[in-house]
């Protein structure tokens, strides 16, 4: 299959892009790239949300992640259904009470500027480091199927992508890329669907074969009850419902598409409406894994992991028409997850970290100022990527999740302290506590999973014996965020107080609506 011909079509999908964007960022103004002027529709929000879920971390690594530990990953997935539930009911109703722009303005209300902006921090870290993983999966794959062979190294394939997502994201933000998301997503599923239809029928076969196939071979698997694995059910099931409880409810990126729907009604029925959807999209990246690795083993393709997927699509034994779909999803699973990011990230710093909306009252300064920040996540994206490169890591879901442990469990301990308790806290001991407890949990996680942490850092960790007789073989999973999000909690309890009545989640709450 040519590059060329690839390369042509990449092209075509992104000039699509532009022209919706242009389309719907004209006449836009601030109000248009923090919160789509609240006024998106719900439908639309939540078919792309779809594509940001998901991204092209899902569209790989999923698939991949089969050959080693089976259908697993869909215990995780369960949990995420529950935890849709705790955002649209406990959450939504919470931000559109207080009526807020980002987020984590809550934590100013409720603790002071101290939890306010360690609680931007955290989200700006782990979404920059977790986007740009996404980022470099996906570049990665171009480069390696169709740049090389084109002779363009890496570092321009990442200014190319980048500079694409700036242009579309640029002015219009989340006005764009509601729309720019459902255009996305679409490609995303078609493509899906169509790969595999596509490798079922290379195999001879249909949609019952395989799965007998895919049966024989264990691959379909999914309840792991060992209570030391790391696979176990309950990890699985728990860790799921938290990270998206973090990684949705209180990730800026996630809830700026949500807050921009108009109603409280509507925002819910978007959240419960992508809790059931995705269920159904993630076993079908599931099922793909299975009949991806039931072709490898009839073809004799060594490939796993992340490289199984786009070496069977690109590898030359299908036509073109696959190639091309193959690319066009991938790229559709990305865009979403990183257009959004960008433009989330540059909202949470403007707001949270520079507080724009508090210095400025000209518009245009506002403009300038945010342009000049978007400019330079774009720079940091290209950074991230680089490094990404070198590190070169083949599973890049299971690193996500891991980090998104470590640096979403201070946002989860800060917003249930605010949420469950009434008491105060010191706000000069917030960053000590909100970083102790990441620290203690990595330090547990490295005791209970030193394997992990030895390849990563290429060193030999004294914790084998350790995690032996302390833990008796423990395994530490997903459920890495809700340890980490119950120290954080612990910690805050350290440094607070009774009192504070006037700052009360009840009486904040009572301001705004008065």
């Amino acid at each position: 299959m040519s590059a060329g011909l690839l390369f042509s079509f990449v092209i075509g999908y992104f000039v699509l892009l532009l022209i919706v964007a242009w389309y719907t960022s004209r006449n836009s103004n601030n109000d248009s790239f923090f919160i789509g002027n609240r006024n998106s529709n719900w439908m639309l929000v939540s078919f792309g949300m779809i594509g940001t879920s998901l991204s092209g971390v899902t569209f790989v690594s999923v698939p991949g992640d089969v050959g080693t530990n089976n259908f697993a990953y869909f215990q995780l997935v369960l949990g995420y259904f529950v935890g849709y539930f705790v955002v649209a009911f406990v959450l939504l109703p919470l931000y559109y009470k207080l009526n807020l722009k980002s987020i984590y303005t809550f934590l100013e209300k409720r603790f002071g500027v101290a939890a306010h902006k360690s609680g931007a921090f955290f989200f700006i870290l782990s979404r920059t480091v977790g986007a740009t993983a996404r980022l470099y999966l996906v570049i990665n794959i171009l480069q390696i199927f169709i740049l090389d062979s084109m002779g363009v190294p890496f570092w321009v394939t990442s200014i190319v992508i980048i500079l694409m997502i700036l242009l579309y994201t640029f002015e219009g933000g989340v006005k764009t890329i509601i729309y720019t998301d459902t255009l996305q997503t679409s490609g995303m599923l078609i493509g899906l669907v169509a790969c595999i239809l596509a490798v079922v029928a290379a195999l001879n076969t249909d949609l019952g074969g395989v799965y007998e196939s895919i049966t024989a071979n264990g691959y379909n698997q999914i309840f792991n009850f060992d209570g030391n694995s790391s696979q176990n059910f309950f990890k699985q099931f728990i860790g799921g419902m938290f990270i998206t409880i973090t990684m949705t409810g209180l990730d800026q990126e996630m809830m700026q598409k949500n807050i921009s729907v108009k109603t409280l009604g509507n925002s819910q029925k978007n959240m419960v409406t992508l809790s059931f959807v995705l269920v159904v999209v993630n076993f079908l990246f599931l099922f793909l894994g299975g009949v991806l690795y039931v072709y490898a083993q009839a073809n004799g393709i060594s490939a796993t992991g992340d490289d199984l997927f786009p070496t069977v699509a690109l590898g030359g034994a299908f036509s073109a028409t696959i190639g091309v779909v193959f690319i066009i999803a991938i790229i559709s699973a990305l865009f979403p997850s990183v257009d959004g990011a960008i433009t989330s990230l540059t909202s949470s710093y403007c707001i949270d970290i520079l507080d724009l909306n508090k210095k400025y009252t000209d518009e245009k300064a506002k403009k300038k100022r945010r342009l000049r920040v978007h400019l330079t996540f774009a720079v940091i994206f290209f950074l991230m990527a680089l490094l990404f490169k070198y590190i070169d890591d083949k599973n890049i879901i299971q690193f996500i999740i891991k980090f998104a442990g470590i640096t979403y469990g201070p946002l989860l301990g800060l917003f249930a302290f605010g949420i469950l308790t009434k008491r105060s806290i010191n706000p000069k001991m917030v960053w000590p506590a909100v970083i102790t407890g990441p620290v203690l949990t990595v330090i547990l996680d490295m005791i209970c999973n030193p394997a992990y942490y030895e390849g990563k850092l290429k060193v030999k960790l004294p914790f084998d014996a350790l995690s032996a007789s302390i833990f008796n073989g423990y395994k530490i999973g997903p459920e890495l965020i809700l340890i980490n999000g119950v120290l954080t909690f612990l910690c805050l309890l350290v440094i607070s107080k009774k009192g504070g009545e006037e700052n009360s989640l009840k009486n904040i709450i009572a301001k705004e609506i008065a």
